[in-house]
C-alpha cells in the first residue's frame, strides 16, 4: 500500500491535502536526475541563473492570490496579512543582487611567473528540507542562493504546507529552470535518512526542530556531507530604563504573538527594567486583548488557529505548568478558544527559570515576563538557555547595547526591533539553535566550496 502525507488544515480538522511518497527507488532515482543536471545548470552564465531565478519568484508572486488563502487554510495564519511575497521576494532579490561579487574569484597574486586565485565553486545537489510555519521564505533563503550559485536543489516541504513546494516548482519550472534543476518531492523520514546515509546529497539544510536537527546529522554521519542547521530557539528581549517603552511593547509583543507566536525568531521572553515594569505589562496585556482569534479566512482576524493541534497542547500544558509554579496569567481565555488549535495568547508573570515556559521552546502565542534591576542581571538571565537565535534590545545607548550585544550569546543582536530578517546579514545561531548560516555573503560561502588555482606560466 502507498504511504502518503496528509496535511490537516487547523481550521476545522479536515484533510487540505494528500500526496503519497516517493518510494526508496523512486527517491534515489530523483536524487541521481539531480546530480547528473548539476554540471550543465553550472555551465550556464552566472546572469542566466540569476535572470531564471528571479523569474521563477515572479511567477510565485503571480499566484499570491491562490497562495494566501492556502497558506491560511494548511497552517492558519490570517488572510489579512497578505502572504509571505514580500519577504520572499526582498531575500531572493538581495542574493540575486550581490551574487557576482559574493561568488567571485578571490585574487591572490599575479606577476610574470604565477597567477593564483581561488574560485568559489558549486557543491552539488543541494537538500532543503524546509519548515511549515514561514513556509516560502525559510524556503527561498537556501533555494535562491544554491541555485544561482550553479547548485541544483531538491526540496522537500513539511506535511503541515504540503503544497508549497508544489507551488514553488511550477512557478521556477514555468520561468525555464529546468524540472531536474530543481525538483520538489514527497519524503517520509525513513526515506530522507536513507538518502542521506548513502551520500545522495552533496549539502543539506534543514529548519526545524532539534530532534529533526539531531536525525539529520545522525544520518549523514560519515558520509562527509555538510549540514546546515537552524533549530530551536528561545529569543530574549531586553527593555532598559532608557527605552521608547510604546515602541518596545507594540514591537515585542507583536513579535511574541504574531502567526500564531509560530516564529523562528519570536520573542519567548522578555526582561524589562523594574522601573518599566508595571507600566510594560499594563500596555502589553491591552494589546493582547485587543486581538481577534479566530477563523484565519476571515480578514477582521487578527490570530489565528496553531497550525496543529498537538502545538497548541504543548503551549497549553506549559501555560498550565507555569501557573502550578506559581505564575500568574493576565489574560482570561478568549471566547473563541476550543481548547484545540484555537488557543488564547498568553502573558505570564511571576515566572522563574525553572518553568518550562521560560526554558523550552513554546513556539505558539505565550510570553512570560520578569523585572530586572540592571544589565547584568538581564544578560545572565538572556545566556541561561540552551538556544541563542536572535535576541532584542532596546535602549536610546547605541554604544551601551553593543556592549550588551556582546556578551549575549545569540546569532543576532538586534535594538529597537525584533523578529526580522535581513538578508544583507547571515542569519544564524548558536547552541542548540544550530550551526551553519544563511543569506548574506556567508550563505554563498556555505553553499559553495573553495577551489584553489595555483598556476605557473613558465617551466624555465
Amino acid at each position: 500500500m502507498t504511504k502518503t502525507l496528509q496535511c490537516i488544515s487547523p481550521i476545522d480538522g479536515s484533510v487540505f491535502a494528500e500526496r503519497p511518497v516517493l518510494t526508496p527507488d523512486e527517491a534515489r532515482a530523483a536524487t541521481a536526475r539531480g546530480k547528473a543536471a548539476q554540471a550543465a545548470w553550472a555551465a550556464r552564465p552566472l546572469q542566466e541563473r540569476i535572470d531564471l531565478v528571479m523569474a521563477g519568484v515572479a511567477a510565485v508572486g503571480d499566484m499570491n492570490d491562490v497562495i494566501v488563502p492556502e497558506l491560511a487554510g494548511m497552517m492558519g495564519r490570517p488572510v489579512r496579512y497578505g502572504g509571505e511575497f514580500g519577504g520572499f521576494n526582498e531575500r531572493a532579490s538581495y542574493m540575486a543582487e550581490i551574487a557576482k561579487r559574493a561568488l567571485a574569484d578571490i585574487e591572490v597574486g599575479e606577476d610574470a611567473t604565477f597567477k593564483r586565485y581561488i574560485k568559489r565553486v558549486p557543491l552539488g545537489l543541494v537538500f532543503v528540507v524546509a519548515p511549515w510555519n514561514y513556509p516560502y521564505m525559510t524556503a527561498i533563503n537556501t533555494v535562491a542562493p544554491a541555485l544561482i550559485a550553479g547548485n541544483t536543489v531538491m526540496l522537500k516541504h513539511a506535511t503541515q504546507t504540503l503544497v508549497v513546494g508544489e507551488r514553488m516548482a511550477k512557478a521556477f519550472h514555468s520561468a525555464g529552470i529546468p524540472e531536474d534543476v530543481f525538483q520538489n518531492v514527497f519524503l517520509d523520514h525513513d526515506t530522507t535518512s536513507v538518502l542521506i546515509s548513502e551520500n545522495a546529497f552533496d549539502f543539506v539544510n534543514f529548519t526545524g526542530s532539534v530532534g529533526g536537527g539531531q536525525a539529520m546529522e545522525r544520518a549523514a554521519a560519515g558520509t562527509f556531507t555538510g549540514v546546515g542547521l537552524e533549530l530551536g530557539g528561545k529569543d530574549p528581549g531586553y527593555v532598559m530604563e532608557d527605552a521608547d517603552l510604546d515602541a518596545a511593547v507594540a514591537t515585542l509583543i507583536d513579535a511574541a504573538m504574531f502567526n500564531s507566536g509560530q516564529c523562528c525568531c519570536g520573542i519567548e521572553r522578555i526582561y524589562v527594567h523594574e522601573s518599566l515594569f508595571d507600566a510594560f505589562i499594563e500596555k502589553a496585556v491591552a494589546v493582547v486583548n485587543g486581538y481577534k482569534l479566530g477563523n484565519p479566512l476571515d480578514a477582521e482576524t487578527t490570530i489565528g488557529p496553531m497550525a496543529n493541534v498537538r502545538f497548541a497542547t504543548e503551549v497549553r500544558a506549559q501555560i498550565d505548568e507555569a501557573l502550578a509554579m506559581g505564575a500568574k496569567a493576565h489574560i482570561d481565555t478568549f471566547a473563541e478558544d476550543d481548547g484545540a488549535a484555537y488557543l488564547t495568547p498568553q502573558i505570564l508573570t511571576n515566572v522563574t527559570h525553572d518553568m518550562r515556559v521560560m526554558r523550552d521552546e513554546s513556539f505558539g502565542p505565550v510570553v512570560g515576563i520578569m523585572p530586572v534591576k540592571d544589565d547584568e542581571e538581564a544578560i545572565a538571565l538572556m545566556n541561561d538557555s540552551d538556544f541563542g537565535l536572535t535576541a532584542s534590545l532596546w535602549t536610546s545607548d547605541l554604544d551601551r547595547a553593543e556592549r550588551v550585544g556582546d556578551r549575549i550569546e545569540t546569532g543576532t543582536v538586534f535594538l529597537n526591533r525584533a523578529d526580522y530578517l535581513d538578508p544583507g546579514l547571515c542569519w544564524t545561531g548558536c547552541k542548540q539553535t544550530g550551526r551553519g548560516g544563511g543569506l548574506s555573503v556567508i550563505g554563498y560561502h556555505n553553499l559553495t566550496r573553495p577551489k584553489s588555482y595555483h598556476l605557473k606560466k613558465v617551466t624555465q
